[in-house]
């Protein structure tokens, strides 16, 4: 069985909406005052003009920064690289700095465009400086941390043409009016007394604890989507490469698909199975096919190719990779 503290996939598709974070390399400011928050901005307007991108929602918030964008096209690693890039090289010519800006790998959370996922993640972002405790909670409002798109939300005048806030407003069925952005305002609002009253102001919402730690938010229907999904961005490529409970999630799927397509191949019914030998040369080789194109785990293989012994299996896959024999070579070649 491989285990591995693999990277989370990423995937990219037309109209895709995710909720990117990326924190300083070592935990350390990006920034520092307010100029590096307008220049941040400025690159994230070119960004958008760039890439066509639609921003709705995000704050910066000193080491780190929380991004809710959509891509129109799928062009999510370019808009990143590019923003990513560009802010660095500005940063550390204003600062007199060189080297990493930020940590290793930017976080992007695919996000289900059904309303109440969405607008949790909106909420979860334009909520942070209430949560790491940005302003005086009890006397100061949120709409006072002006380095959020919120501020914006709740005022139309100045809004940049790159942020969108009609579908965060439109699934609160809010209008972009005085009346639904006043409406939005009360709403966020009785949030933040929710986080100044709790003593644990992270785990208020118990979907944040999802957001922090996935690599997709949404309905079991749109995480089905998403696992079937890895097929194009693992194909190729080592599966150990890859982390998480989805990315395991997905090799099962791809198990279950490679033992059918095998079955059909070798013209074997799945009823079959129970009826030959353990140690059948047509499950041997079935049992190499999964394992040499997903990561499942040998017991899996050993009770779904219904093989006996688990302690065998290394053995059988290991026969059937470097074995010169004639029937077991044109068995391989028809799984192939």
């Amino acid at each position: 069985m491989i285990t591995c503290m693999g990277r989370k996939p990423r995937i990219e598709y037309e109209g895709a909406v995710y909720h990117v974070m990326c924190r300083g390399n070592r935990q350390e400011t990006v920034f520092e005052d307010d100029q590096d928050c307008e220049m941040f901005l400025e690159v994230l307007a070119s960004t958008c003009e760039r890439t066509g991108w639609l921003v709705h929602a995000y704050a910066l918030m000193g080491n780190h920064y929380h991004l809710l964008i959509e891509t129109p096209e799928a062009n999510l690693v370019a808009g990143m690289r590019w923003i990513q890039g560009t802010y660095t090289k500005r940063f550390n010519a204003r600062h007199k700095q060189w080297g990493h800006l930020f940590q290793g790998r930017y976080k992007a959370l695919v996000v289900d465009t059904d309303s109440d996922y969405f607008s949790t993640v909106s909420d979860y972002i334009h909520l942070n400086p209430a949560r790491s405790k940005s302003f005086d909670l009890e006397n100061d409002k949120l709409s006072d941390y002006k380095w959020s798109s919120y501020p914006s939300y709740i005022r139309s005048i100045g809004r940049p043409a790159w942020l969108a806030v009609d579908r965060t407003l439109g699934n609160m069925s809010l209008p972009d009016s005085r009346y639904g952005r006043n409406q939005y305002r009360k709403i966020l609002q009785n949030r933040v007394i929710e986080i100044a009253e709790s003593e644990k102001p992270w785990a208020v919402d118990e979907s944040w604890a999802q957001i922090r730690r996935g690599w997709c938010f949404g309905s079991d229907e749109f995480r089905e989507q998403m696992v079937k999904a890895l097929d194009g961005v693992m194909e190729g490529k080592r599966r150990d490469s890859f982390g998480g409970a989805e990315s395991k999630r997905h090799d099962i799927l791809a198990a279950k698909r490679l033992l059918v397509e095998g079955l059909k191949k070798l013209h074997i019914d799945k009823e079959d199975l129970l009826g030959l030998k353990k140690n059948d040369i047509r499950k041997k080789v079935l049992a190499w096919y999964i394992r040499k194109n997903t990561s499942v785990s040998n017991e899996w293989i050993a009770k779904n190719v219904m093989m006996g012994c688990v302690s065998n299996m290394s053995q059988y896959v290991t026969e059937v990779e470097s074995s010169k024999d004639r029937v077991l070579c044109k068995l391989k070649k028809i799984l192939k």
